[in-house]
């Protein structure tokens, strides 16, 4: 964890502003080795700025594109700052300088990243301002704007510090697909709470095929067909599970796999939990405490993280109705994951990294249980998209 004796005083100030608005990655973000600690806590904080201007209604919408086509110069300008948000986060926008000056201050290998990708994040986000999800291909892109960009921005950042191989950085369409698949759980299990806030991002090349609007599905007479998209749509995400699995097996040092491991498994353990669930029409569905935690603790090594692949796929392939519409699609994909994750020797093994001792376990185990707990506050509330 990061030493706060010998930190400058703006960057201890980017480090309150991680733990007051990254919420659930704030402890794993911390928990990364040497200097790409720092690197990824100022990449997630401009697209945590970025991301507070996408989110304000309150700014008119021609503002606000210029705003968004033009946030990476803002970070070559010391004294730019925006003091006329309304949301919560704001103070990242109104105490930019001291995030851009930390910026300004990092190897020019990691702010040629963060600026990149912070670019074309803004371009993304302010095409999709007026434009709908509607066919797939719309899904996709908009997910990766919004989280294949970070995934690809964040495996370049790990390439850069040397604690990963250059393929990691390199072979954008595996760390584009570890993004889509955090982003399609998320808006597929915020479906009701998206609905109460009027906003729209299951697409409607999907749900067309079994409703004439989105909104209908949360009535409960239009249970059944209600659960067959989703379904649907939970079958769609799952075809991101082989490139996280070959994604995760590139990996050498164990910060980066704990902090990439834990957020994918959380997802397909929050797919087994929607997967024909009523209760995303009605509520929120969780993962419950004492799953999450003992998820967090077990993906530390490829061979785990497959042996809970497995384990959750075939959870899902238990509850698949035979009259579902995508059965046939959704029980393939399935196979294809438990195939994978029961082959160890077709992933390059792990092997070579050190064995988790006791203390490490230790150290890890207050990691989860403070990142848990995080999670849980955040999701008593809303969470917002990464």
């Amino acid at each position: 964890v990061a030493d706060s004796d010998t930190m400058s005083e703006t960057l201890r100030t980017c480090y309150v502003y991680l733990n007051q608005t990254s919420r659930s990655f704030a402890a794993v973000i911390q928990a990364l080795d040497g200097e790409l600690r720092q690197a990824v806590c100022i990449f997630y904080l401009v697209l945590r700025a970025l991301d507070t201007v996408e989110d304000d209604m309150t700014i008119p919408l021609d503002v606000k594109v210029l705003l968004l086509q033009n946030f990476h110069t803002f970070l070559y300008q010391p004294d730019w700052r925006y003091c006329e948000s309304q949301e919560k986060d704001r103070q990242v926008l109104e105490d930019f300088p001291s995030i851009s000056k930390e910026f300004r201050n990092l190897a020019m290998v990691y702010q040629d990243v963060i600026a990149n990708i912070c670019h074309k994040m803004g371009v993304g986000m302010a095409q999709f301002l007026e434009k709908k999800v509607n066919s797939l291909k719309d899904w996709d892109t908009y997910c990766h704007y919004v989280a294949g960009l970070v995934g690809i921005g964040l495996s370049r950042l790990f390439s850069a510090s040397e604690l990963e191989d250059q393929v990691v950085g390199q072979d954008t369409a595996l760390a584009n697909s570890m993004g889509l698949f955090l982003q399609k759980t998320n808006i597929i299990r915020d479906y009701l709470e998206d609905q109460r806030e009027g906003r729209e991002f299951w697409p409607r090349e999907v749900w067309s095929k079994y409703a004439e609007t989105l909104s209908d599905l949360a009535s409960p007479a239009n249970l059944q067909t209600a659960l067959q998209c989703m379904n649907d749509l939970i079958t769609g995400a799952l075809q991101h599970v082989p490139d996280v699995l070959k994604y995760l097996s590139r990996l050498h040092n164990q910060s980066v796999f704990n902090f990439c491991a834990i957020p994918q498994v959380m997802a397909i353990a929050t797919l087994a939990a929607c997967y024909n669930n009523p209760h995303v029409f009605r509520g929120v569905v969780k993962i419950r405490k004492g799953q999450a935690v003992t998820l967090m603790m077990g993906a530390t090594n490829i061979d785990a993280v497959k042996r809970i692949m497995f384990q959750y796929s075939r959870a899902i392939g238990q509850k698949v109705p035979s009259t579902d519409v995508s059965a046939a699609r959704t029980q393939q994909i399935l196979s294809r994951i438990q195939t994978l994750s029961e082959a160890e020797g077709r992933l390059l093994s792990r092997s070579h990294l050190a064995p988790i001792y006791v203390s490490f376990a230790m150290f890890f185990a207050a990691v989860s249980w403070q990142y848990w707990r995080m999670l849980s506050q955040e999701q008593d509330k809303y969470v917002p998209r990464q």
